[in-house]
Order: C-alpha cells, then sequence, then structure tokens
C-alpha cells in the first residue's frame, strides 16, 4: 500500500508541475497525451485506493474565506505532556516497556475527523477542551487525505507544520526585516487560522498524524505501533518514529540528533508513547498530564568561545547596530560566527570586552544569541567615529536604551539602507535590486538619488557586463521598473524613508490631504501633528523633510518618473479616526502585519504606543500586567481580544 501511496504523491507533484508550468509560467513540460495518460492513472489508483490527496489535480478544494472561526468543545480533551531534558528520566520511564519514539514536532496541534472515508472536520487544540474550527484550511493542507478508504468514524490528532525551507522563502519575500516572521511555528499558527484559506493553501502546511483518537469497529491489536501502519495505509503521513527499551534507547536517541542537522521540519524534541494500549490507559492521568506518554525536550545547545569583535553596522536611520564576531562553534547543526547585541545598552550590560570567553546559543534553535559573559572584562570603547563615512557618531538614549548613531546625514551607508528602503515591496516594490546590487551601482556612480533608479537603462552595457547580471537580469529589471512606476502617493512618502513614518502613517497622512502632494509640502507641524492618530514626533519629521530644498528637488527628479493614482480603498471605512496599537502573541491573524493590513483597509490605523488618543488596545490576555494593559487600564482604554475584534469587524460591516 504505502508503495502505492508513493507513486500517487509522485504522479500528483507531476502532474501539478506540467500544469503550473502550462498555465502560469507559459511553458510545456510534457505533451497534452502524457499528462492525459498520467491523470487517468492517478484517477484509477485513486478509486483503487479510496484514498484523494489535498493537493491532487483530480479535485478541486476552492478557496473560501469566512468572518470567523468557530469553536468546538473536543469530544477527548487535548492533555500536555509531561517533560524532561534529562535522558535518564526518559530512560526509567520506558523501563523494559515497547515504546514509540517519535519527533515532537513544533507546529500547530490539529484535530481531523472523518466520516463515510470523507473529511468532516478539522479543530485546533487551542486550550485542550475547546479549540476552533479550521476545516476550509485543513481542505488545502499539502498532504491531508480528502478521502479515506476507511468509511466508519474516525478521529486522529496530529501536527500541522510549515517547513523551514518554505520559512525562509516566505520570509525573503518581505522586504521589510522587521515584518519578517520569528519562527516556523509563529507562521505556521496564523497560517493555519487563516479566514481566507487561499493563504492557508500558499503557505504550504503538511500535516503528520502523531495519535489514533477512534476508530469506529477497527480492532487496533492493542498496539499504537499498530495504529500508526493503520493510519498510514488510510493515506496519512505520520511522524517518524522508532521502537525503543531502555536498552537500546541511547543509541535511538543519537540518530535523531544527528538527523536534526538535516531536517527540514522544525522539532523541539522527542515523544514517548507506550505501545501497549491498554497498559497505557490503565494508568490514568495526573491532573495536567497522561501518564503513557512523555516528552523530552532538547536543551538549549550553548557553546563557549572567544569573542574577536564588534562590528558596528550601520542602517538607513543612522542606527549603528552592535555585532559580536566570535570563534565559528557548531550550533544546531550549523556553525555560527557572528550575533547581533542589538544596542549599546546590552553591550554593557554585558560588560563585553575583546578577547572575553562568551556562552552564545540559538534562540528558537535559528537566532544566534550571546546568553553570557563569563569573563565581563568590560574593555570595549564605544565608537565616536561612523565605521563608513568617518565623521561622527553618537551615543543616544532613547526611552531607557542606549544606540550609537551616525550623525551625518550624508552617510554613504545611510543611502544604501535608504535606497533598499525605498525598492522594497512595501515601498516602490522593484524587484532584481538587492542591497548588494545597489551598493554596486551606488559604488560606480549610476544613482545618486531616488530618480536616478529609473534612468539606469542609460547604463546597459556596463550592468549586463557585472558579474551576477546578464541580459536576463536587466530585462528582468526594466520590466520592474515599469510596473513600479504606477503607484499611489502614500507608498512614495513611505518609500522616502523620513524618519519615525511607517507605510500606515503615510496612508494616513495622504487620506487626510485628500492626496495633494503640495498640500503636504506646504503643511506645518500643528497642522500635522493635528491629524487623529499622527503626532508630534512624525509631524517634525515630515515639516523637517520638506523644508529642506534638496529634499523637494529629489523628490521632484522622482515624480518625473512617476504615474500616481489614489489609493484604493475598498468596503465601508467603519475603523475612520480610530486608532488601535495591537500587542501579545496572535491567533486569527500569521502576524501583525497582517490584522494591521486589515485594520487600515477599513480606515482604522494601528500605532505601536498606548496614548490619549487610543481607542482599543488588542491583547488575547486581557487580564495581563503588561505595560501595555497598565496604560490602557489608567486610560480607560478598553483591552479587547482578536475575537471582540472580530465581533466588532462584523457588528460594524
Amino acid at each position: 500500500m504505502e508503495t502505492v501511496q508513493q507513486q500517487m504523491k509522485d504522479l500528483v507533484k507531476k502532474l501539478n508541475e506540467a500544469a503550473k508550468a502550462y498555465y502560469q509560467e507559459d511553458r510545456e513540460i510534457m505533451s497534452n497525451r502524457e499528462y492525459d495518460e498520467l491523470y487517468d492513472r492517478l484517477e484509477k489508483m485513486e478509486k483503487e485506493t479510496g484514498i484523494v490527496l489535498a493537493d491532487s489535480p483530480t479535485v478541486n478544494v476552492g478557496y473560501e474565506a469566512v468572518d470567523s472561526l468557530p469553536k468546538e468543545t473536543h469530544e477527548t480533551p487535548m492533555l500536555s505532556l509531561d517533560k524532561t531534558k534529562d535522558r535518564e528520566v526518559l530512560r526509567e520511564f520506558i523501563g523494559s516497556h515497547k515504546t514509540l519514539l517519535s519527533w515532537k514536532m513544533d507546529g500547530l496541534t490539529i484535530v481531523l475527523t472523518y466520516d463515510h472515508g470523507e473529511l468532516e472536520k478539522a479543530v485546533t487544540r487551542g486550550n485542550g477542551v475547546v479549540g476552533e474550527v479550521v476545516t476550509n484550511n485543513a481542505r488545502v493542507f499539502r498532504n491531508v487525505p480528502l478521502k479515506i478508504p476507511f468509511q466508519g468514524r474516525l478521529i486522529l490528532r496530529g501536527e500541522a507544520i510549515i517547513r523551514y525551507s518554505d520559512f525562509e522563502r516566505i520570509n525573503q519575500s518581505i522586504g521589510d526585516v522587521d515584518a519578517r516572521y520569528k519562527n516556523p511555528r509563529n507562521l505556521c499558527s496564523g497560517s493555519v487560522r487563516q479566514l481566507n484559506n487561499q493563504v492557508t493553501a500558499e503557505r504550504n502546511v503538511y500535516f503528520y498524524a502523531f495519535s489514533l483518537v477512534s476508530a469506529q469497529d477497527v480492532d487496533m491489536h492493542n498496539s499504537r505501533e499498530f495504529q500508526m501502519e493503520w493510519m498510514k495505509d488510510q493515506g496519512f503521513d505520520v511522524v517518524e518514529y522508532k521502537i525503543v527499551t531502555a536498552g537500546n534507547l541511547d543509541e535511538v536517541m543519537d540518530a535523531f540528533a544527528a538527523a536534526i542537522e538535516t531536517n527540514d521540519f522544525p522539532s523541539d524534541g522527542l515523544v514517548a508513547l507506550y505501545d501497549d494500549i491498554a497498559y497505557g490507559d490503565s494508568l490514568g492521568s495526573t491532573a495536567k498530564f497522561p501518564r503513557n506518554s512523555f516528552a523530552f525536550k532538547w536543551a538549549d545547545e550553548i557553546r563557549e568561545t572567544t569573542l574577536r569583535e564588534i562590528e558596528w553596522s550601520p542602517s538607513r536611520t543612522g542606527l549603528i547596530n552592535p555585532i559580536a564576531v566570535f570563534d565559528p562553534v557548531e550550533l544546531e547543526g550549523t556553525t555560527v560566527s557572528r550575533a547581533s547585541v542589538h544596542n549599546v545598552s546590552i553591550l554593557r550590560e554585558l560588560e563585553l570586552g575583546i578577547g572575553d570567553t562568551i556562552q552564545v546559543y540559538k534562540a528558537n534553535m535559528i537566532i544566534p544569541q550571546i546568553a553570557e559573559n563569563l569573563t565581563r572584562s568590560n574593555n570595549l570603547k564605544i565608537p565616536e567615529i561612523c565605521p563608513v563615512c568617518g565623521q561622527e557618531a553618537r551615543v543616544i538614549r532613547e526611552n531607557d536604551v542606549e544606540s550609537l548613531y551616525c550623525m551625518n546625514p550624508d552617510c554613504v551607508a545611510k543611502k544604501i539602507k535608504a535606497f533598499t528602503l525605498f525598492v522594497s515591496r512595501d515601498a516602490m516594490n522593484i524587484d532584481g535590486l538587492s542591497e548588494a546590487t545597489l551598493e554596486k551601482f551606488i559604488a560606480r556612480g549610476f544613482i545618486h538619488d531616488f530618480g536616478d533608479i529609473f534612468e539606469i537603462g542609460k547604463y546597459r552595457e556596463e550592468i549586463v557586463d557585472m558579474e551576477g547580471f546578464g541580459e536576463k537580469s536587466f530585462e528582468n529589471l526594466m520590466k520592474s521598473l515599469e510596473k513600479a512606476k504606477e503607484t499611489t502617493l502614500a507608498k512614495v512618502i513611505y518609500s522616502l524613508g523620513i524618519a519615525n513614518i511607517g507605510l500606515a502613517n503615510a496612508k494616513v497622512i495622504c487620506r487626510h490631504f485628500d492626496d495633494d502632494l503640495e498640500k503636504i509640502r506646504c503643511a506645518d507641524e500643528e497642522e500635522i501633528s493635528g491629524i487623529d492618530g499622527i503626532g508630534p514626533v512624525i509631524a517634525k519629521s515630515l515639516a523637517d523633510y520638506f523644508k529642506n530644498e534638496e529634499n523637494n528637488r529629489k523628490l521632484n527628479h522622482l515624480l518625473g518618473h512617476l504615474h500616481l493614482h489614489r489609493e484604493e480603498i475598498t468596503g465601508r471605512q467603519i475603523f475612520a479616526g480610530v486608532n488601535f496599537v495591537i500587542t501579545g502573541s496572535l491567533e486569527h491573524f500569521a502576524n501583525r502585519g497582517e490584522a494591521k493590513k486589515l485594520i487600515e483597509s477599513l480606515g482604522g490605523k494601528v500605532t505601536g504606543t498606548v496614548t490619549g488618543k487610543t481607542n482599543y488596545l488588542i491583547n488575547n490576555d486581557k487580564a495581563s500586567n503588561s505595560s501595555k494593559n497598565k496604560k490602557a487600564r489608567e486610560l480607560g482604554i478598553p483591552v479587547i481580544s482578536e475575537q471582540d475584534f472580530l465581533e466588532l469587524v462584523q457588528k460594524e460591516s
């Protein structure tokens, strides 16, 4: 059965690649006859096995949006697992019992229900008692079978995950570094809880079954291993597992540990589950944990190394970030030699000095960090000049955090970073101009201001001869520039890199001035700060920018290449003049950027700080004593959950 299933998966992949090439890329990788033959073969296999995969070309799932995710109580409560980081504790738990040891995948737990061979329902774990119904989204998971041969009622549990490769791909498509996802788990959680399952489909979510809850009238031979193999026969991908006892535990765990280096999926440990179903069930559970299973969590891998240097990396705003450079060490399967220290305050708190013995680790097994400085020599001197332009650098304290800034407005590093922002997705959205390419163009004197980018065609001969470029890359860049010329005033204002002005602020300002650039140019601080949601800091930044004659000259040069369109406003502006602050983890949205996008599309504004102008603070932990919650309570501002917010949207719409 497994061989047939693999053949079906291969056919699905091959047919989908052919369809994408034909319909989306205008190229043909197989003849119509070959496609039809493979399609017929797949259809025949589906009839013979009773299995139909979610991404099979023989079914059309369709995309659908919902207003909210309904809640549902699980038939069987889902308890957490007791856990340890000590291998000997795990060995003692296993003893002489035949035990399944499997990956503890780091994603979102989902309960699937099938009836009469078809997927009936998918519900998230939620709080273990009540979860959210995400059936619509589960139908577009990459590998969930929509139909299975078993016709009785089936309930099983598994983990929805996003692979590292897809995580990197999605993050690389996001120009704004701050808007990128922190880890695959957060991305997966938001993707599974989407209100529009087209987004879920684009994210490539995979599902791996790890536990069978019930299968009507099926004899499972009192074996968890039998259950796992039975689920495989039904068309499910199951979590990889090995059979262990205390005797072979070390060998198997070592193999799992070695596999982490090449795994394309996130995991944060292992799960041990007794094979004997009756024995495991007879043990019952504590108030919090079942007694038939145990989790092993990988301890943070910490390595000692020697600090060799602090690099200072300038940004477009003039902020110069300290980066620790140390002797290379192996961490979580990769070689690491650098870690951001973030700011001068952290640098001083760690009392860093060249030659110090430091401990480093990977936060969330991804981001290198300094855990501790064992030597604390504190012999570092904070630079007084910018490492790029050689002009004055100064430590500035803001909100109790000290950071180093370059004071030279014409610093080349600022230019490169400014151009990087200008071409990013949320700004002018110009493909083909990476930071490295921009650096080369600036060094060769091709571009001096933003308008020069749209005149880059006059350097065609030099560019096609540059390393990494060629005729095709140049032509693609020209097409991207033509497309970028059609834009909105708000995106232009944001792309200029004016301090403190993000895309949301730019939209609010442009909306207030009716997309009239001359009105914006002539507005003073008082008028700008009078805009609801725009404070004096933003007002000063904008007014000061347009007081500068050179800034206006450069903007006029840029505008000579652009065709500005009014911002399209879809739907009722039910949140016009309403200010939101979002804090804490999100469940219904993949990240804050998506929630922010919805609010802005409805006329509202999202800011980062709770002030007297804030109308709502969105926080799923409404009882939290966080600084933002405290501030909201002091000012009498309602603290609402995501669900409250979505109900507000529905009510007002």
